[in-house]
Parts: C-alpha cells; sequence; structure tokens
C-alpha cells in the first residue's frame, strides 16, 4: 500500500521541520513588527487629536500633557 510517509525519508522530513519552523518563526516575528507600528500609529493619532483640542481650545494644555504622560510608553 501506498502511502506518503513510504515516498518520504528521513532527510526530507527534517528538511520539510527546518523549513517549516523558520517560515513559522518568520511569521510571527512580522506578525510582531504589524502589531508594533500599529500601536505606534495609534498612539501618534492620539497625540495629534489631543493636540488639536488643545488648539481649538477645549482642553488645557495642562490637562493634554497629563493624558500624554499617563499612557504607556511605546
Amino acid at each position: 500500500m501506498w502511502t506518503l510517509a513510504t515516498d518520504i525519508e528521513g532527510e526530507h522530513i527534517a528538511l520539510i521541520a527546518i523549513v517549516g519552523g523558520l517560515l513559522f518563526v518568520t511569521m510571527l516575528s512580522l506578525g510582531g513588527l504589524v502589531k508594533s507600528v500599529l500601536a505606534r500609529r495609534q498612539v501618534e493619532q492620539s497625540r495629534r487629536e489631543i493636540a488639536a483640542y488643545v488648539a481649538e481650545g477645549s482642553m488645557t494644555p495642562d490637562d493634554a500633557e497629563r493624558l500624554l504622560n499617563s499612557g504607556p510608553r511605546i
């Protein structure tokens, strides 16, 4: 009876495992990079919105400073 396992030798299994592992690590790294870029973009957008509130006079500079200093550092 023919199965896929009978055609794949030990060397090929090792190669598939190594390539699969490298692909998995690469995808994890790219996912982390995308996550950090999106988080940083959101922080910058929030900073711009706070600056706009200060510019239009609906928020005091002291309140804006408190808001900007209250969040986590990214």
